[in-house]
This record gives C-alpha cells, structure tokens and sequence, in this order.
C-alpha cells in the first residue's frame, strides 16, 4: 500500500510541501552535533554555521525556532569512529525531549561519519583488481543495507520524525522502509538522497562532518555529475522503493533535473543548497563581488522556480531576518 498520509501528518510537513512561493516552512536547516563536545566550533566557509556540543545546539534549536525555522537536518557525530547508530540515537532523544512536536527532526542516515573508513558503505575483505591494475574496493551491498537500516531504526526509536538515508545504495530505502515498517514505525517517512552526484561541492561539509574517504572516491555509487539518465533513474529507483519524499544534491547541478523527476515519480522533489555552493556565496561577498544575503535570497528563489519544494540550506536560519515569510 502506498502510504500517502505521511506527507500529510503534521502541521510541520504539511508546511514544507504546501503551496508555492518561498518561505521559512519550506526550508530545512541542517544541524551538526557531536557527542561529548563542549561548545561550538564555526564552520570553515559556512558562516553562521557550528560543529557544536549537545548543550550549544540546544540553544541554536531554540534560537531558530524564534526565527521560524521548524524542519532540522540532523548531523550526529560520534565522539568516537564506529559502526554503530548509538551515539546518534542519544543525541536525538536529547534534542526531541526538549522540543518535542515544535520541531520536525530528519537524521541524515549513513555510515560515512561514523566508519573509520569514511565511506557511506561496508566493504568486503577481499578487493578486486581493476582493468589497470588498481585495487579497487569491493562494496558488500548487504552488509550495509543491514547496517543503513538499522541505523534508521535506531533513530526512530529515539524519536526522529524522518529518516534521511544518503548513502546512495541500490535498495536502502526499500531496506529502511521495510525496518521500519516491521517494527511499527510505518508513520516514518523517508527523505531520500535520490539523485546525489559525485561532486566537487561537497569539501566543506566533510570538514564539519568528519566524513572524507581514507581512501579512493564515491564514484563506485554516487552519480556522475554527466550522466542524465543515471541521475532521473535514481530518483524513481528510490521512489519504487517507498520513499515520501526525493532531495537532489548538488542543487545548482541538478536543477534541470526538478521538473522531470517530480512529473515521473509524482512525489515532492527538493534540493540540498550543499556546502561549496553556500561557501562560494561567502567567497563572493567577502572579495566584494557579491551582496552575500541578496545573493542567498536569489538562489532560493531560482530553486522555487524551478520547481523545488523544499530546499535544505545553511541559511535557513536567516530566512526570517532577509525578509522571508515564516509561511
């Protein structure tokens, strides 16, 4: 059964899809918390942005929900590397036993933080010569469809009202969808990171988040940025397994992917406003070649023309301050 209601169950998620124009409703800020850091650190190119301890981001959550900001991408990052959800579920029961229903609290859901190896996947022991005599990783897609979905179910017993998997694997969210369900979270939706392109956009976030590769690249599974086909395939891959909702990431790169996407999957198709592209409106303004916060307002508004219904960025916070609606 195709589950629909679950874009429609709270006031929260009813917002971010509803209607057209740009408002704060249909932003999500994304929030960095690390287990057992005392305070904050900024962000290297995203101003206004902190790697922060529990009781810093306590105190940013209800900041932003003084300027309206209700939806959060959550980052949780271990004190510690492992391949384990538990330090992730402890921070989001902190954060949903002090702000309960006021916010909706989506967990970006993958390995890449908290492995040692900084990769979104498991690998088997055993590796596999390429043509040129490369030793080339070899993914155990299964290992890491069970570790991907039991991290999702981690995170919705501790109380996360979506679950956001960017792993980029063939089959994780039916994986994650059949967890949940199995388990009586069916009311769960599923953001998926279904159309993520090897990007060079991407340098930023993997400071914050302490998720570059020890080795290699992503290009065993994230998308080459040349590729249409490949990138429209993933996105109905995804929504053939149960997603509710598709992100697509890089969003200037992917903005002529919107409009096709949304007409043949027929679900909500959202951007992510990525690091690099964030930093570059930074760099701009601080060379002096650019009004930073009015050429943050033109991008968002770009992606709301092109058909983007909801748009994570790092600037989300300052929506309400530029002049944005709450809704």
């Amino acid at each position: 059964m195709k589950r629909l209601m679950r874009n429609r169950a709270t006031p929260i998620i009813r917002e971010l899809l509803a209607g057209d124009g740009l408002s704060v409703a249909k932003l999500v800020q994304p929030v960095f918390v690390e287990q057992g850091l005392i305070g904050s650190k900024e962000l290297l190119g995203l101003p206004g942005n902190f790697r922060m301890g529990l009781e810093a981001a306590l105190k940013q959550i209800e900041s932003d929900l003084a300027q309206s900001v209700r939806n959060f991408m959550l980052f949780p990052l271990p004190a510690a590397k492992g391949v384990s959800p538990d330090s992730g579920a402890q921070i989001i029961t902190d954060i949903k036993e002090r702000f309960g229903s006021d916010i909706h609290l989506w967990v970006d859901t993958c390995l890449c933080s908290t492995s040692p190896l900084g990769h979104c996947c498991l690998f088997h022991e055993q590796n596999q010569l390429s043509k040129n005599g490369v030793v080339a990783p070899n993914i155990d897609l299964e290992a890491t469809l069970e570790a991907l979905s039991s991290y999702a179910l981690a995170f919705a017993q501790a109380g996360a009202d979506g679950i956001a998997p960017s792993d980029m694997m063939d089959g994780r969210v039916a994986a994650i969808r059949a967890n949940l369900d199995q388990n009586a979270f069916n009311h769960i939706p599923i953001m998926s990171y279904s159309t993520k392109f090897a990007s060079q956009f991407y340098g930023p976030f993997r400071d914050a988040a302490d998720s570059s590769p020890a080795f290699g690249d992503r290009k065993q599974y994230q998308i080459d940025v040349r590729n249409r086909d490949d990138a429209i395939n993933a996105s109905i891959r995804c929504a053939d397994e149960g997603a509710d909702l598709l992100m697509l990431k890089p969003g200037m790169t992917s903005i002529d992917l919107l409009a096709p996407i949304r007409k043949k999957t027929h679900l909500p198709v959202g951007v992510y406003q990525v690091s690099g592209e964030y930093a570059a409106l930074d760099l701009l303004a601080r060379e002096g070649f650019a009004d930073f916060d009015k050429a943050l307002l033109e991008t968002w508004q770009v992606y709301r023309r092109a058909g983007a219904q909801f748009i994570i960025t790092y600037g989300a916070r300052k929506a309400l301050v530029l002049g944005v609606p709450a809704l």
